[in-house]
């Protein structure tokens, strides 16, 4: 299969790209050429602007594209209506963002979508814009359109730090802060197996959308697996949400959400079905660990709280100062 990828060099294109490529399949990157890995062998890179330089792409054809970086619903439909003469399939990567608050108990490619009346600021709009762009594709490539919903995907080469912040305070020892109730839902998808679910749709020819995302956790449970696999016998001091909420800290904590938000999961068996495979979490933190450490633990992090902001948060909830 001749597969075309808009973005791709950096994390979950990248992932899309190397599984591409392992199952043999020929794999042209449309990108602006500020991220290229030596590493990423075996393919074609074309540096382009995707707003003003689609020509570039012109006279040629592929069996596939996936739009990994597609944000704005008017760029995307001037990829999409470029190239639909030429591609047999549209893949659009979205959001698990596109789904409507409050959201259910359990969500799933039926739920509600996002509208953008009412919604406010940049984080506010991407989800909105996030369906917009999906129904672009969809109006253009019919039933050759196919959309996939990830969660929070994680794992090596994440730029964000969300995940790996997590893993790197858990694999530091002393005592760590931790947000609210134990038993909220803590729930991801590797990129590789993002990656590998992507290609596996596109060699199924499927069209239509599918949630990404791996098994819903506990984040107690995830953070004890955390401390296991490390050996740090890191302690947990649980911070009451209303603690948190007082001290406007929820963003202080990454991937975990107060309240009600905190009890949903996103529902990813119809993707299962299609061949998502989700690889244990102790996978995932051991290799995320291994690859932030492989990078020198760059400081600061891009997530989560500094070890001195953690330290002052600690004492003042438990009047111990041992958390740096």
């Amino acid at each position: 299969m001749r597969i075309l990828l808009i973005g791709g060099t950096r994390f979950v294109g990248r992932h899309v790209l190397e599984q591409a490529v392992a199952r043999g399949h020929e794999v042209t990157v449309f990108h602006r050429g500020l991220v290229e890995p030596a590493d990423l062998v075996r393919v074609e890179h074309v540096h382009g602007d995707r707003e003003a330089e689609l020509d570039l792409l012109s006279g040629r054809s592929w069996d596939a594209v996936v739009d990994v970086c597609g944000y704005a619903p008017r760029v995307v439909r001037l990829s999409a209506a470029a190239l639909e003469p030429s591609v047999g399939r549209y893949c659009f990567v979205s959001s698990e963002s596109v789904y409507a608050e409050p959201l259910p108990p359990v969500v799933d490619e039926g739920s509600p979508l996002a509208t953008l009346a009412g919604s406010q600021g940049s984080w506010g709009w991407y989800g909105p814009l996030k369906v917009l762009c999906e129904r672009v594709v969809q109006d253009v490539f019919g039933d050759r359109g196919l959309v996939v919903r990830p969660g929070y995907v994680v794992g090596p080469h994440d730029p964000t730090d969300r995940f790996t912040s997590w893993v790197r305070r858990a694999a530091r020892g002393t005592r760590m802060l931790a947000p609210g109730d134990p038993a909220s839902v803590f729930q991801f998808v590797d990129g590789r197996d993002l990656g590998a679910f992507v290609v596996t749709l596109l060699d199924a020819e499927a069209s239509g959308a599918f949630n990404a995302d791996g098994r819903p956790l506990e984040v107690g449970g995830f953070l004890e697996t955390c401390i296991r696999l490390t050996g740090a016998g890191t302690e947990i001091a649980w911070a009451p949400e209303d603690w948190i909420a007082e001290r406007k800290l929820e963003e202080a904590f990454p991937m975990w959400d107060p309240g009600p938000s905190g009890r949903v999961v996103m529902d990813a068996s119809k993707g299962r079905r299609a061949g998502l495979a989700n690889r244990p979490v102790e996978e995932t933190i051991t290799a995320t660990l291994e690859w932030d450490r492989a990078r020198g633990l760059p400081e600061p992090m891009r997530a989560g709280l500094t070890p001195e902001r953690e330290a002052d948060l600690l004492f003042e909830l438990t009047g111990a100062r041992d958390g740096g």
